[in-house]
């Protein structure tokens, strides 16, 4: 089967595509509000009947809490082909604050920009217009061709967003109706706006509270100041023990497993001419913070961080108040490579704080998401084929990246089906992802579709893929 009438067939139907993902974006998909249970419900249903209309077959799943898509196209024209998986989430974050928004979220539209044309609305970036990348190649082959080129599975959760509580159960479940020879995940985006992308390397992360306590109620300053125990005191040293002065955490034992990115990655980033000036002059910053010996690139893909997030204690509202706090916290969030286990961060983390605790001074811990680094093996033949694929329908070499974000259902896929998956996405820095006004670029939309009839086609054609395929 040839590529280029597929190629031409998404040319041609570009418009009716994007009506396709705009009739999507109506629907308000938000998990993590219950109230909007019944349309996360109807997004499955119209993804179901989205797939049948193409030929595959669909079934809806339901959860513990909001529906699972699964279809498949059962023939191909090459039955020695690879099997392709590929996951989307079509849930979508909340729209507040809802008056920062120039119009409704859930009546996207077409703009036209200093920059091109836009497709504006609540998860046009993330992930509904990633996700229909996917489906109109796929709707592309089928209708030029009456077939796909090889087997094709799909597999759209409707919890991403709110922590994904029912998908590790669901693909424990349903292991043997998830295996494929090749994984694709749309996800994730272009490096610096112009170069497609396969991100290789996730980093995992450990959230944690931590809430110090000293009097039984808050105190007057004036009165016990210099005498009582302050926790925004001891809170504050903590805070600024985690770090040197070269940027190293000071967690005991932090680094253990850490290795340097290997010389021929490294190579590869530093010829993607990457400028931090660039990155943080977008909001209004200048200088990277971090390890001073290492890249900046280096520092929020592939070096572990210990951040906080967010300090409460005292009082803050208007006016002035000479008050000691009773207690005061924060919260923090360590980012993990390769070779950290998110469990041993998270006692090293505690034996840091509780090693400051002075007397007349106690700490309570409340522990929130933990998950491992996912390095996926690059070297891996279809790896190189997805690249080269992409590397010809941008007309710039395709990179492998790594990414500073965790994305779980990643490292879930290695763990319970035992296939590393491909992170290949086409969303922009400045898509306002979680944001008001989120977009997606017309452009990242019309080349996805075409980007992944070429990946389908290389895929299915190559011999090595066909070899990875049998064993």
């Amino acid at each position: 089967m040839s590529l280029a009438p597929v190629l031409a067939r998404i040319d041609a139907d570009l418009e009716n595509a994007t009506k396709r993902l705009l009739e999507l974006l109506r629907i308000p998909s938000i998990s993590t509000d219950s109230a909007f249970d019944k349309a996360c419900d109807t997004a499955a249903d119209w993804l179901v009947d989205q797939l049948r209309a193409i030929g595959a077959e669909a079934q809806k799943h339901q959860t513990p809490g909001k529906p699972m898509v699964m279809g498949s196209f059962t023939g191909s024209s090459n039955p020695d082909a690879p099997h392709i998986l590929f996951y989307g989430h079509y849930d979508v974050q909340p729209a507040d604050p809802l008056e920062l928004w120039h119009h409704d979220p859930f009546e996207p539209a077409v703009e036209q920009t200093a920059h091109g044309q836009v497709i504006r609305g609540r998860g046009s970036s993330d992930d509904k217009g990633q996700l229909m990348t996917f489906v109109e190649a796929c709707r592309a082959w089928k209708n030029e061709h009456g077939q796909m080129p090889c087997k094709i599975s799909f597999f759209f959760e409707g919890e991403e967003e709110s922590g994904s509580p029912s998908l590790v159960p669901f693909m424990e479940t349903h292991k043997e109706a998830l295996k494929a020879d090749v994984v694709l995940i749309c996800d994730t985006g272009l490096f610096d706006d112009r170069v497609p992308a396969i991100v290789t390397m996730l980093r995992g992360m450990v959230s944690e509270e931590v809430v110090l306590r000293a009097a039984n109620r808050d105190l007057h300053s004036g009165l016990y100041g210099g005498m009582a125990r302050n926790p925004l005191h001891v809170l504050s040293q903590i805070l600024a023990s985690l770090h040197d002065e070269t940027g190293r955490v000071q967690l005991p034992r932090f680094y253990d497993g850490v290795r340097d990115i290997p010389p021929h990655l490294s190579a590869q980033w530093q010829s993607l001419n990457f400028s931090h000036h660039s990155f943080l002059g977008e909001v209004g910053l200048r200088l990277p913070a971090g390890e001073t010996a290492y890249s900046p690139l280096e520092h929020i893909w592939a070096r572990p961080t210990c951040e906080i997030n967010g300090i409460c204690g005292g009082y803050t509202g208007e006016g002035f108040k000479t008050v000691l706090p009773s207690q005061a916290s924060a919260k923090i969030s360590c980012r993990l490579v390769e070779g950290q286990d998110p469990e041993k961060i998270r006692a090293a983390l505690h034996a840091h704080v509780s090693s400051y605790l002075p007397a007349d001074c106690t700490v309570e811990f409340n522990s929130f998401g933990a998950s491992p680094a996912v390095v996926m093996p690059s070297e891996a033949p279809q790896f190189e084929i997805a690249r080269a694929a992409l590397s010809a329908e941008w007309e710039q070499e395709a990179a492998f990246t790594g990414c500073g974000g965790s994305i779980p259902v990643a490292g879930h896929f290695q763990d319970i089906i035992g296939v590393s998956p491909m992170l290949i996405g086409f969303a922009k820095d400045n898509d306002q992802i979680h944001s008001p006004n989120e977009k997606y670029d017309l452009q990242s939309f019309h080349k996805g579709i075409r980007s992944w009839a070429r990946i389908l086609e290389a895929l299915s054609v190559d011999k090595r893929s066909q070899q990875m395929a049998k064993k």
